[in-house]
């Protein structure tokens, strides 16, 4: 159900944590992230260069979807949990974690279907925690042969690292090409290149 959704153009959201209704949306105009690279700020650079972190793909994967949650406005819910997992542990679904001292600081996750990676949400509990997941998330996938790196929605945080807003039917287009490329990291977006899951 989440496949063929991301690949028809929508996504799934919950109305609360406990509550199983899974809604799926499409929207009018659809947030990117330039695979090309984010802008890095100069606060961002600082922080990069200073290293703090220790960046990492695929380790906590759970853990970081639930470290997502937020105690109001929250989307995510215990059976999207559930189903991500699944997905991850199909191999279609990653994460990208920021460790300090073996500790979770950032992070976020999405799931990749052909030549699209679809960024589901991030968080961080230090500074510039989330951003640096993010740099090395659209880094990773640039290197992975991605071409189509989706944020959904755009808000203050993304559009500071360069999120750009497209009409629908622009990202339709794309997204079409974006299906018919293979990644190592992706679930095939082609039907007929499709394998079971």
């Amino acid at each position: 159900m989440i496949a063929q959704a991301i690949q028809t153009g929508y996504f799934p959201m919950g109305e609360s944590f406990d509550d199983p209704e899974i809604w799926m949306y499409s929207t009018e105009v659809r947030c990117l992230l330039p695979i090309e690279g984010i802008h890095v700020s100069r606060s961002l650079e600082r922080t990069l260069r200073k290293g703090p972190y220790q960046i990492r793909f695929d380790t906590a994967f759970e853990e970081v979807m639930r470290s997502c949650v937020r105690p109001t406005g929250n989307w995510i819910t215990l059976d999207l949990i559930r189903v991500y997992t699944e997905i991850h542990r199909a191999g279609w679904g990653h994460s990208v974690e920021c460790w300090l001292n073996d500790r979770l600081v950032g992070g976020a996750y999405g799931v990749a279907i052909g030549g699209l990676f679809s960024a589901e949400s991030m968080f961080h509990r230090e500074t510039d925690a989330s951003k640096v997941a993010i740099w090395a998330l659209v880094n990773r996938c640039r290197a992975l042969g991605f071409t189509l790196f989706d944020s959904q929605f755009s808000n203050d945080h993304t559009l500071s690292l360069g999120a750009y807003e497209i009409p629908k039917r622009e990202y339709m287009k794309q997204l079409r090409a974006a299906l018919e490329l293979d990644t190592p990291w992706s679930l095939p977006g082609s039907p007929s290149k499709r394998r079971v899951v």
